[in-house]
């Protein structure tokens, strides 16, 4: 049996934020409950379960703790009937503080959930209403007390830098105070200006004279960003929290095992609206996505294209990612034909395998890459790798590659330069 980790997206709000761009909104009981029953409906119809032994589950979003905790607890029971879970599968749920309370916490706890991961973003009550949060810094102290009071004993904290108006002293306020309460993980990001939201609107303009090198009105320029950057880390290794990926701190053995595994190119199942998936294909597999005259069904993006280099088994592997389709009423009458099918190359695989590897700072395995893809890395990248090396942009010991910490500060760079 091969190891599956399963993504459920629940794509309700209770507002939705004014940065946000993911695939959520607010809606009504009616229209919840419709799609349960749909998610449902689409992972009885995965095939192959018999295969897949399951390693994690998130259940992620929009804010999946605005569905009442019964309603998480018969999934939950529900994924136990169809899918073999492996006895410490580690089981997160994202929870926005002032959507769940101790009875729901309760609730998880007592249906397997073992991980939870808090929204706060800031400490600061007059960040949070810049960025449309239903929260206050009060309203998330309640919701951690009352998780710890029921037994969560892995805790993330999301936090984001680089908002408008904040100072590098505001970020290490809320540092300092998220430190205090001892979560075993944290994720820090820095806010990215994405289009189509309130804040591309506001705040375009602002992002785009940052990026020239001129001062920005309500955006922290480019230095104060670097040095939230370098406080962020200073802070959180001096908690005892390592770095481990470009943006997420855990203390040791505390790492996201669900989220590594899209970093080492894991398979996993994504079921939900807009819901992506990594497969490979098993006979059963083929059956389901693919058909003689196209190879696949649905929106199919890209032909599989094999290197000459490499061997018979790896040739016969089939890897492809898919996208349930974004529309609402289509997802809700089980109607997949907008699905985004892609068959990966192996050029694509090898390129995933580094750039999404180099994101941890352990780096990458010589090793690993040989076993998987049966040719060396320096025949693929040893000219990428060299070049990197001589900037300072990598290292490489003992069989692995790694970003430097120069070079997690030009990450972008550095990545871009391993697309074949």
């Amino acid at each position: 049996m091969r190891e599956l980790e399963l993504y459920l997206h629940i794509p309700f709000c209770a507002r939705k934020c004014a940065y946000c761009d993911f695939l959520s909104a607010p809606a009504g009981w009616e229209q919840q409950g419709a799609y349960l029953r749909a998610l449902k409906r689409e992972i009885e119809a995965f095939p192959d379960k018999e295969a897949y032994r399951i390693s994690s589950i998130f259940f992620g979003g929009g804010t999946p703790s605005i569905l009442p905790g019964e309603w998480i607890a018969g999934l939950m029971e529900f994924l136990r009937r169809e899918f073999r879970m492996e006895a410490d599968a580690e089981v997160t749920i994202e929870c926005n503080p002032g959507t769940a309370d101790a009875g729901k916490l309760q609730i998880y706890r007592e249906a397997g959930i073992n991980r939870l991961s808090l929204g706060l973003q800031s400490a600061d009550n007059r960040e949070l209403a810049v960025l449309g949060r239903i929260h206050t810094w009060e309203d998330f102290l309640r919701t951690y007390e009352a998780a710890r009071e029921v037994g969560f004993a892995n805790i993330n904290v999301d936090l984001m830098s680089a908002l408008p108006g904040q100072t590098i002293q505001s970020w290490k306020r809320t540092l300092a105070q998220v430190l205090v309460l001892a979560p075993e993980h944290i994720s820090a990001y820095s806010l990215i200006i994405e289009e189509g939201t309130p804040f591309y609107e506001r705040y375009h303009e602002d992002a785009e004279r940052r990026k020239r090198g001129e001062q920005p009105r309500e955006l922290p320029s480019e230095d104060e960003e670097r040095e939230m950057y370098r406080l962020t880390e200073q802070m959180l290794a001096s908690a005892g929290m390592r770095r481990y990926e470009i943006s997420n701190y855990a203390l040791p053995g505390y790492e996201c095992r669900h989220n590594i595994g899209y970093w080492i190119g894991a398979e996993y199942a994504g079921f939900g609206l807009g819901a992506a998936s990594l497969l490979e294909l098993s006979r059963e597999l083929r059956n389901e996505y693919c058909d003689e005259e196209s190879g696949m069904n649905g929106h199919v993006q890209g032909e599989k294209q094999v290197s000459p280099a490499l061997g018979a088994e790896q040739a016969e592997r089939v890897f492809v990612r898919y996208r349930n389709p974004e529309n609402m009423q289509a997802y809700l009458a089980g109607d997949f034909s907008g699905r985004e099918i892609a068959p990966l190359s192996e050029n694509d695989r090898m390129e995933e395998f580094m750039f999404l590897g180099l994101r941890m700072t352990q780096g990458v395995s010589e090793r690993d890459f040989l076993e998987r893809f049966g040719i060396a890395v320096d025949i693929i990248y040893g000219e990428v790798i060299e070049k990197n090396c001589a900037r300072g942009l990598l290292s490489r010991k003992n069989g692995q590659i790694a970003l430097t910490q120069r070079g997690l500060d030009l990450s972008n760079m550095v990545m871009a330069d391993f697309l074949l």
